[in-house]
């Protein structure tokens, strides 16, 4: 065990903490992002952390995104979801309507976005690259 980051070999990161990061980074003020804390092993864990000041040695922030392939879908926004749902001829709109369909396309989002997981990723500030390990799929 070390504080030096280039052991790290391979990243657990659980399915829900990924999601939700990905999704809070969006939606809140506050960045989220999935955090690996010092002694650093071959095999850490990535969890999920609201980045604010931390003690040394300092800890890995990863950005969720960073995670994710350039090809992974954004999350759905209500204005998104308003347009998309006035936009359809064979739907009236209405905003209890635009609350179920939003919630539905935020839940579709969550059921594919792991589908977009990178298989590595280089740590931030080092030359590492890490195998990502998505728990509870």
């Amino acid at each position: 065990m070390t504080d030096d980051p280039s052991v790290i070999s391979s990243l657990a990161i659980h399915a829900e903490d990924l999601v939700a990061a990905a999704e809070t980074t969006v939606r809140e003020e506050k960045r989220a992002v999935l955090r690996v804390t010092p002694p650093f092993s071959g095999r850490m864990r990535a969890r999920l952390h609201v980045v604010q000041t931390d003690p040394e040695p300092e800890p890995i922030h990863l950005d969720p995104w960073t995670l994710l392939a350039d090809d992974a879908p954004s999350v759905p926004t209500p204005d998104g979801t308003e347009d998309e749902l006035r936009g359809d001829p064979d739907r009236t709109y209405s905003v209890e309507r635009h609350r179920e369909y939003h919630e539905q396309r935020v839940e579709d989002w969550r059921g594919s976005i792991l589908d977009h997981v990178r298989d590595t990723t280089v740590l931030p500030g080092t030359e590492t690259e890490v195998s990502l390990v998505i728990l509870g799929r």
